[in-house]
């Protein structure tokens, strides 16, 4: 076997479902991220703009680089207790993330560890691997999504999949509840890919989505500006994650029970629903009621979800999070919660919790809402506030 051939089937030796390798170079698509940047889509995301020209030019971020490993691995629901695990699974019960009108929902990749932490480790044992076999000293650069890299145009171009009208690759037989991660290295490696399956046979062409839409017809912030063009200053998974200040309140009430990040666009995916379960148990799905989650202090948050993406949000964003999906909800059970938030430190939160409470609604919630406008310092806060009063007293009239 060539090294090429042994570097890919060790790569699947080591819990991912696929590998190809490509030369470094500009990514295909590198026009088309800049018009988007320079069309404002992705909002407060700056760190993608400010290091822009690393992402259209690789050789800029490794300047030594020849070749681009890329490689997939499955998150697929099903058995995570069932056959060999490679990759660890986070402590506790597994559940469904499909949560009910009183939970709040999280992505199915962070309900468990941190998949930067579960990855990592596999990429720079598959650099020591190559290193042992070229003599090379130095280490190559490793990336899992926090990297100036357009993964998914490399991660097409080298073979494992084609992007999907919702921006997410698809692999054919494997689907896209995958985690993207890869290496640039020195060596001249060739290109190809290898997929797991019967015979370790390279994986056939891609059909693509054909005249499929359901992603695009099911979001239901309407983010896809057009196919293959997402708007993340509307996508669910923005505004729960990356959007730091107060969400939009035209695109609170379509944020449905997300609490962090939205699976919808993968979940209608016919590809998704014919995906086999993962392999390797790199989560273990947890609901979470949105009670608990409404009263977590910054001790509570750090302990329950230690380890996980979740932490990204902090505490100040999941709590925001879980007042929209409260409103939504509807559940006057919630309302002792939303009242406590109301003299919260963090003005983001109260100002949620006012507009949850004006869409519960109630004589104590209005009571409670007029007591908080006159001691709110808040100016933000104060409007929320005076929005939901106003809201609550047009509907007992």
């Amino acid at each position: 076997m060539t090294l090429t051939q042994d570097i890919l089937a060790h790569a699947l030796t080591l819990g991912f479902d696929i590998a190809g390798i490509v030369p470094a170079g500009p990514p295909r698509h590198a026009a088309t991220f800049d018009d988007w940047l320079a069309a404002g889509f992705h909002g407060e995301m700056s760190f993608l703009a400010a290091r822009a020209a690393e992402r259209t030019d690789p050789t800029t971020f490794a300047p030594d680089a020849h070749s681009v490993i890329l490689l997939a691995a499955s998150y697929a629901l099903g058995d995570t207790n069932s056959g060999e695990n490679t990759m660890t699974a986070h402590p506790g019960p597994v559940e469904t993330c499909a949560a009910s009108i009183t939970q709040g929902r999280i992505a199915r990749y962070a309900c468990g560890p941190d998949y930067h932490d579960v990855i990592k480790p596999k990429l720079y044992a598959i650099d020591a691997f190559i290193r042992a076999r070229t003599g090379r000293e130095t280490l190559g650069k490793v990336f899992v999504d926090t990297a100036p890299v357009l993964e998914r145009d490399f991660a097409a171009q080298a073979g494992l999949g084609f992007i999907a009208r919702n921006c997410c690759l698809i692999t054919p037989g494997l689907g896209a509840w995958t985690v993207l991660a890869g290496i640039m290295v020195p060596e001249k490696l060739e290109a190809g890919n290898l997929k797991l399956e019967a015979g370790g046979a390279p994986r056939a062409a891609n059909p693509g989505c054909g005249r499929c839409t359901r992603c695009l017809d099911a979001c239901p912030t309407r983010a896809f500006v057009a196919p293959h063009v997402l708007d993340a200053r509307r996508c669910i998974s923005y505004l729960t994650i990356e959007l730091r200040g107060p969400i939009p309140r035209d695109l609170r009430p379509l944020m449905g029970d997300w609490v962090f990040g939205c699976d919808i666009c993968q979940e209608v995916c016919p590809y998704n629903r014919a995906a086999p379960s993962a392999r390797q148990a790199m989560q273990a799905v947890g609901s979470y009621a949105l009670a608990e989650l409404l009263t977590l202090d910054n001790a509570g948050f750090r302990t329950r979800f230690r380890g996980t993406p979740v932490l990204r949000a902090k505490r100040r964003g999941l709590v925001r999070n879980a007042c929209v999906a409260a409103g939504n909800a509807g559940d006057a059970a919630l309302v002792p919660a939303l009242i406590a938030l109301l003299a919260d430190v963090e003005p983001l939160i109260r100002g949620h919790a006012a507009w949850a409470l004006g869409r519960i609604g109630g004589e104590v919630t209005l009571r409670a809402l007029q007591l908080a406008s006159t001691v709110e310092p808040d100016p933000w806060v104060r409007v929320e506030i005076a929005l939901s009063i106003s809201t609550l007293a047009s509907t007992s009239t």
